[in-house]
């Protein structure tokens, strides 16, 4: 292919160099672009700050060669096993999760050990939800993300893929 150049005068009396052929824009991700696909993470025996920070990258589409900042381009992902994750160091006694009930003396304060036996699905959503954009994409995103703390999952209709977190680099 063969680019031919040409010299133009401009009203200021400068050269300046033309193309002789279309040039290449950047391509913003919309609706037609984006393939959404199904993923499924086992989080068995797996850290939840190095779980999280690979979905929120999935979630958010920048594995893909298309990602736009602006633009839901990230696959659905099913998080199963989610009772089994694990923490690093002395976090699971260490650590507080801090929530507010809205009443006069309502904080109320948690450790990691606490939530897993109420409600271990929370512990994944709330490392994963943080590491998403504070805003109404970060919403949308955040609908894309299935959590369960067991080994089954309601969406095998939607044949999802197998991934390996620890692959993914």
């Amino acid at each position: 292919m063969k680019i031919e150049v040409m010299w133009v005068k401009t009203s200021s009396h400068k050269q300046e160099k033309k193309m002789d052929q279309v040039s290449y824009r950047t391509i913003s991700a919309n609706e037609k672009i984006v393939k959404k696909e199904w993923v499924v993470v086992d989080a068995q025996e797996m850290i939840v700050g190095r779980l999280a920070t690979a979905v929120a990258r999935i979630l958010r589409g920048k594995n893909k060669p298309y990602y736009t900042p602006h633009f839901d381009c990230g696959d659905n992902v099913i998080i199963v096993n989610a009772d089994k994750i694990r923490f690093t160091g002395k976090k699971m006694t260490d650590k507080v999760y801090v929530r507010h009930t809205t009443y006069p003396g309502g904080q109320r304060f948690a450790t990691p050990r606490e939530v897993l036996a109420k409600n271990p699905i929370k512990v994944v959503e709330h490392a994963i939800r943080g590491m998403l954009p504070k805003n109404r994409l970060g919403d949308q995103l955040f609908r894309n993300l299935h959590v369960y703390a067991g080994p089954n999952h309601p969406h095998e209709g939607q044949n999802p893929k197998v991934i390996n977190i620890n692959e993914i680099k």
